[in-house]
């Protein structure tokens, strides 16, 4: 279930410098590496509750293609249903002190974004959606060629876990090679984790409201068990929250860096299974 840190935290300036396609019949924000260097393979985003319009989103997908040198994808998975940014800014003001006089109005706006976005966005209404788009792409035109991952933040760190599971395949092949996730949410614990056979890199922060130090510790352990093949790794970082690799507040300098290092992350996890993707 998602909850208010869901919704939480800072819009980031930048200006994303992709360009929105259609691919597999979904909008898409498509960036590849400003370098002009030969792609290595994709990586598709699945974004967390402000969906593929928000500007982190897709700012991170150039980061992402500018670090590692790979083709960054990023569908319209919601269906044009993403939270607002706006929603960000009235959520903060609701859960802080003070403002009374306000208070009430935000309130409304907080639960007339939320409300909306739970009953247009539950996991097994849109999966199909995800997975449609995934078998597309793996087996059809670059993809089918090429190695394909995923990093899946929040509500995208569920679908992204399940791409990962037993029998998700086309044409004998897996729709991904590897999985990063950011602060995953709506998680069925442990068996998201004991049903995978892709290697997963997780991050999360140790105050994340979803995964606890418990849960984190019980999610490494599985983690480090499972075959070769499917054995996965998963970082925590000091002093941040759930969702701190999109919506960090950059304001704070170690908090950037954890999202910063969280990039890194996630590319050094892909570029370590690409030969075994290839």
């Amino acid at each position: 279930m998602s909850c208010p840190e869901c919704f939480s935290g800072h819009v980031h300036e930048g200006d994303p410098r992709g360009t929105i396609i259609k691919l597999h019949g979904l909008d898409t924000y498509a960036t590849e590496p400003t370098s002009g260097a030969p792609i290595k393979g994709i990586i598709v985003v699945i974004p967390d509750a402000l969906g593929w319009e928000f500007v982190n989103n897709r700012i991170l997908a150039d980061h992402y293609a500018d670090k590692g040198g790979y083709k960054v994808y990023l569908p319209n998975f919601m269906n044009g249903n993403g939270a607002p940014p706006e929603l960000l800014d009235s959520l903060r003001l609701v859960m802080g002190p003070g403002n009374l006089i306000y208070k009430p109005y935000h309130i409304v706006l907080v639960l007339t974004g939320i409300l909306p976005w739970r009953r247009a966005n539950g996991i097994p209404k849109t999966h199909s959606r995800v997975k449609d788009f995934f078998t597309e792409l793996r087996t059809t035109g670059e993809g089918a060629s090429l190695p394909i991952f995923t990093a899946g933040f929040c509500w995208g760190g569920k679908h992204a876990l399940l791409l990962a599971h037993d029998g998700v395949e086309a044409n004998g092949r897996p729709l991904v090679d590897a999985v990063f996730t950011g602060h995953p949410s709506m998680l069925d614990m442990p068996g998201d984790f004991e049903k995978l056979v892709r290697p997963v890199s997780v991050a999360v922060g140790d105050g994340d409201n979803h995964i606890n130090p418990a849960a984190a510790e019980q999610i490494m352990g599985i983690l480090e068990g499972l075959p070769e093949g499917a054995k996965g790794e998963l970082r925590v970082y000091e002093k941040c929250a759930h969702g701190f690799c999109i919506r960090a507040d950059v304001k704070f300098e170690d908090v950037a860096k954890a999202a910063a290092e969280a990039e890194d992350q996630c590319i050094a996890w892909f570029d370590k299974h690409l030969q075994a993707a290839a």
